[in-house]
């Protein structure tokens, strides 16, 4: 055996055996940080489905349905570079202050809707004002949170963001749905969202100020488009965002849940709750394993062949006829859907300037939160027209040729190594 070898193997087995997996929950701020946002995110998650039910009982519209996502998004998309400089030019938890108690005015703003039988234009005013908040929430949450922590625990961060996310995804239906049936109508579930961003909001209070380097650039067309420059400079950030933006894009079976339950594998809603339930599961479930492992070694490799193995798993769940086999897939598509969100984000963080972080935090949601509309508006087009099957297989399909593309327009990404080697 060579030298280098042994000495390759030496610093590995080091690295596993010193490797900690609750390295960023051992920071105080960032404990309290990842506390509040299971709580935001969980009571979000309650919130969508009181409003869904609502608003499906009271009109049985689906197209009132469609209205709640599209509303929420629209702000989020018309207020991407002003929300990305205001997090790069004011105090950031300052901004995430205001955008939080925005919140709680809007979920109890909606259960007085919901109590005295509100028009349902005034439930769409206020999930319109709720995505003005998030708009504004999400770059200047994303740049306070790598601040408090060091370089070295981004990944595992990443990490256990993704953990906190699904755990509130799987956690939060499932506690929206037997709240509506406790108190008989969705009232109460609104009242629970307040509260639930409200301990958010104090716990947020708490977290000490952090030394940030803020942008003297006065606002402009130039500084609005700051973080889109930088990315677009920046060509493994490019194929990392593109990468994910396209695969969710065309591989997203999801939308299509309902029908495939329905029509195709012919079960009955428990079992469509347990599909709905599973790529969270499945997410949840690497997300902690990825806490637990070393950090990777060659992220640009594991970054695409996980995307390749989400179209993969896609392209089997649009052609199971067996109800076990498709839950399996959906599992396995939110498991390795983990693998490249915490790769993107790390390789994001490490990258960007610290005077940047609100502007391309800003770029970065954007990408997801069109990616993920849009996704639901291709699959529910394509399966009008070609039927889901066909819908579901294609997208995988596009998923990888995606993939293939992506490693061919950018080759860097193919030899990315070690994410902390950017630091």
């Amino acid at each position: 055996m060579s030298s280098s070898k042994q000495k390759f193997q030496k610093l590995l087995k080091t690295e596993v055996a010193s490797h900690d997996p609750f390295a960023a929950l051992r920071y105080r701020d960032y404990r309290l940080f990842t506390i509040g946002r299971v709580l935001l995110f969980t009571g979000s998650q309650m919130q969508t489905v009181a409003i869904g039910w609502e608003l499906y009982e009271r009109t049985n519209s689906a197209m009132v349905l469609g209205g709640v996502g599209l509303a929420q998004v629209l702000p989020m998309i018309a207020l991407t570079l002003i929300a990305g400089h205001v997090a790069d030019r004011s105090d950031r938890k300052h901004t995430m202050l205001l955008s939080i108690m925005l919140l709680v005015l809007c979920s109890l703003a909606l259960a007085v809707i919901s109590y005295s039988r509100g028009t349902v234009v005034l439930v769409y005013t206020c999930l319109l004002l709720t995505g003005v908040a998030r708009a504004f929430l999400k770059p200047a949450s994303d740049a306070l949170m790598w601040q408090l922590i060091p370089v070295s625990a981004f990944t595992n961060a990443a990490t256990w963001n993704s953990t906190s996310f699904q755990l509130a995804t799987v956690i939060g239906p499932a506690l929206g749905g037997f709240a509506i049936a406790a108190f008989g109508s969705a009232t109460g579930v609104y009242v629970l969202a307040a509260i639930a961003s409200f301990l958010c909001f104090a716990l947020t209070v708490v977290i000490k100020e952090q030394k940030t380097t803020f942008t003297k650039e006065p606002i402009s067309l130039k500084a609005l488009s700051a973080g889109a420059k930088f990315v677009w400079q920046n060509q493994v950030i490019l194929a990392a965002i593109t990468l994910d933006m396209f695969a969710v894009l065309l591989g997203g079976a999801v939308a299509l849940l309902p029908i495939f339950a329905k029509d195709i594998l012919r079960v009955g809603p428990v079992e469509l709750g347990y599909l709905q339930a599973a790529p969270s599961i499945g997410a949840l479930i690497m997300a902690v394993a990825l806490a637990h492992l070393p950090p990777l070694r060659k992220a640009g490799p594991a970054l695409l062949w996980s995307v390749v193995g989400f179209g993969v798993v896609t392209i089997i769940f649009g052609l199971s006829r067996w109800f076990w086999l498709s839950l399996l897939m959906l599992a396995l598509s939110g498991a390795l859907d983990s693998i490249s969100v915490v790769i993107r984000h790390t390789l994001v963080q490490i990258r960007t300037p610290d005077h940047l972080r609100g502007r391309v935090a800003a770029i970065n949601s954007v990408f997801i939160s069109a990616s993920n509309e849009l996704g639901g508006f291709e699959s529910g087009l394509a399966a009008a027209l070609f039927g889901p099957v066909i819908s579901v297989v294609g997208g995988g399909i596009g998923t990888i040729l995606v993939v293939i593309a992506t490693a061919m327009i950018w080759p860097e990404i193919r030899k990315l190594g070690a994410l902390q080697e950017y630091e």
